[in-house]
């Protein structure tokens, strides 16, 4: 690719005195214009950007002279469009090879970028895939994510974390492979619970030879590829034989996997065998918004779905929306031999060759008319037509809350991004501090934010020096990233609530006033007597305490802030105690470094069982020298 830049943002700044009394537009008009001498008639991609260096647009162009030239004549499809144009201070350009290399960055770089006026997927979240690994002699079965580091066999992606937990807990009883990681593997001596409840063949004990497991092995993969009908079959005639040869045992074993087979695909909300490998994709659009659910089908079973909510603009048409949503959804994922959609799509072969290309085999973007396929994707819709309901209606009601918390509080209007702070600790230990925040689409759980407590300074159970310290991290780091608090950059709370009294209420607006902020709504919600719900007290500056009435909406709405912020912080806690607790007394010992503390816990499986170890069996664990291990033994029998 070849990159051209353009900056053209001082001659902007000098030509808007004059430009005061022409189309709102023109200034930006002139900005493009001066750039289509330099354009090529190739592909490529370009990008908008105002005077702040903001990013307001990404498009991809077959032509990108043709295709820019069409901003500058002054004709636009829309409002929007001639808002974007008017804003514009300066044109950047990438040219590709191809279109289909241009669709594929102009995606990547509207999910990477988050530009103004783009269709933008809201999708922070990656698929957990199952794994066979295949990074040992004993293959081992999991739930993964992420990049896929671990050698071995991958099959997804499931709609949830629950699915997945789900099709292990059947494949377990089906297959009967480890789950264990390699550590316990390695340590056992005998078999665990789950080889007792018929969910392991115990090979960690030799309880299976490597053949027969790799029996398993290859079954399981063929019943996650799809072959499942022939998996059962097996096992039926198995069992068979093992009834006529008076096996009873053996055969109930057989019985048992069939059942959990068969479980399996009892869980699928769609049976069908129209499809064996694919993503079906319906839009329905309501309000001003829109819902793409995406149904997943993978060896011909259903393995969920879920709902998205891209962020649209009210002109953008739904061919539109459904290739964008295809182009980023596909940004960092496999892309299945098949999509299935419920409508038209904007350059839907193109959109089908750059996914050919990513996924290094044909891939098809197809919209069935009729039959099992058709069926699909009417199911899918409905979904989709149900979900944006919901959420409509959720978004009301929560607008309405939201209404009368600024009427409730004084504030300017319903505030969109309601931040809620509160700390944690046991006697001073592990402390730590929870934001979290809600707005006008109820809790944003990918704005949470945890805040270790790192002042040295402090006194143990100082509650107000950990808010001090958490909100002036907090504040901090807003005033460096978004001093103007533009509203593209990072945001900033229109309303602060303090989980305490007076006293919390003042060091908050102390903290913040020593900053220069003082604009910023704060309130504190302090416990009613005894702890009793619904009697909270609220303080807020200039103005005496006061309550809510029991059963006042705002006051249970403002109850579930609050209990969120504490259940994030207590979680946040116990999670950082429980690290603290399992610490290895391995580390404490002088002279045990990553690697002997990692060789002595694979050999022995705990730091308690290392601690109980004799001097010869320590001796005998690998990598372990006499010397080490008497240093070892001696650390943990000396005082006693």
């Amino acid at each position: 690719m070849n990159a051209v830049n353009s900056d053209d943002t001082a001659d902007a700044a000098e030509n808007a005195v004059q430009e005061t009394s022409v189309a709102p537009d023109a200034r930006g008009r002139d900005v493009i214009r001066r750039h289509l001498s330099t354009l090529g008639n190739g592909p490529g991609v370009y990008r908008m950007i105002d005077t702040r260096g903001d990013l307001l647009y990404v498009g991809k162009a077959r032509n990108l002279k043709r295709r820019v030239s069409q901003y500058a004549n002054g004709v636009h499809p829309s409002n929007r469009i001639a808002r974007m144009v008017a804003e514009t201070a300066q044109l950047e350009v990438v040219v590709t090879h191809t279109e289909a290399e241009a669709l594929l960055l102009e995606a990547n770089m509207i999910k990477r970028l988050k530009p103004r006026y783009n269709v933008l997927l809201r999708d922070d979240k990656s698929f957990p895939y199952i794994v066979i690994a295949k990074d040992g002699e004993w293959a081992r079965l999991g739930k993964h994510r992420g990049a896929r580091g671990t050698k071995g066999s991958y099959f997804g992606p499931f709609a949830s974390a629950g699915a997945v937990t789900r099709t292990l807990n059947d494949l377990q009883r089906a297959f009967q492979l480890r789950s264990c990681s390699d550590a316990i593997f390695n340590s056992r001596s005998r078999p665990c619970l789950l080889y007792q409840i018929k969910r392991c063949s115990g090979p960690c004990v030799g309880l299976i030879d490597k053949a027969d497991y790799g029996r398993l092995v290859e079954q399981a993969e063929d019943f996650l590829s799809g072959r499942s009908q022939a998996i059962q079959r097996e096992l039926s005639a198995r069992m068979s034989a093992a009834a006529e040869d008076l096996d009873y045992e053996r055969a109930a074993i057989f019985r048992d996997r069939i059942k959990a087979l068969t479980a399996i695909q009892a869980h699928q909300d769609i049976n069908t065998d129209a499809v064996s490998e694919a993503d079906v994709v319906a839009l329905h659009m309501e309000g001003g918004q829109a819902c793409v659910q995406v149904f997943f089908f993978r060896a011909g079973q259903n393995w969920g779905n879920r709902a998205y909510f891209p962020r649209i603009d009210k002109t953008d048409e739904a061919p539109a929306i459904r290739a964008a949503f295809i182009a980023q959804f596909y940004d960092e994922r496999p892309p299945p031999r098949l999509v299935l959609v419920d409508g038209p799509v904007d350059d839907a072969d193109l959109l089908a060759e750059a996914l050919t290309t990513v996924a290094g085999r044909k891939v098809d973007i197809a919209e069935p008319r009729r039959g099992a396929k058709a069926d699909l994707v009417g199911h899918a819709r409905t979904n989709a037509r149900e979900a944006l309901g919901r959420r409509l209606a959720e978004t009301s009601s929560q607008a309405r809350l939201l209404a009368a918390v600024a009427e409730t509080f004084d504030l300017d209007g319903p505030p969109a991004r309601i931040e809620v702070y509160d700390n944690s600790h046991v006697m001073g230990t592990n402390a730590v501090g929870g934001m979290i925040v809600a707005g006008p689409e109820g809790f944003q759980k990918n704005a949470y934010r945890k805040f270790n407590i790192k002042g040295e300074d402090l006194t143990p159970g100082d509650d107000f020096g950990m808010m001090r310290e958490v909100l002036t991290r907090r504040f901090k780091r807003l005033m460096t990233e978004n001093p103007d608090r533009d509203e593209n950059g990072a945001a900033w709370p229109d309303l602060v609530l303090i989980d305490g009294g007076a006293g919390q209420l003042s060091a908050a607006l102390g903290i913040l006033r020593d900053l220069g902020i003082e604009d910023v709504a704060l309130v504190g919600i302090a416990k009613g007597p005894d702890r009793n719900a619904g009697r909270e007290r609220f303080f807020m500056p200039g103005r005496s305490e006061f309550t809510l009435e029991p059963r006042s909406p705002v006051l249970y709405f403002l109850q579930r802030l609050r209990d969120e912020a504490h259940r994030f912080a207590i979680g946040t806690h116990r999670a950082k105690r429980g690290k603290e607790a399992v610490r290895s007394a391995l580390d404490e010992i002088s002279g045990v470094g990553p690697s002997r503390k990692k060789a002595l816990l694979h050999h022995f499986g705990s730091a308690k069982a290392v601690a109980r170890a004799g001097l010869a069996d320590l001796e005998k664990a690998p990598g372990i020298s006499k010397s080490v291990a008497k240093l070892v033994y001696d650390h943990f029998h000396e005082k006693g």
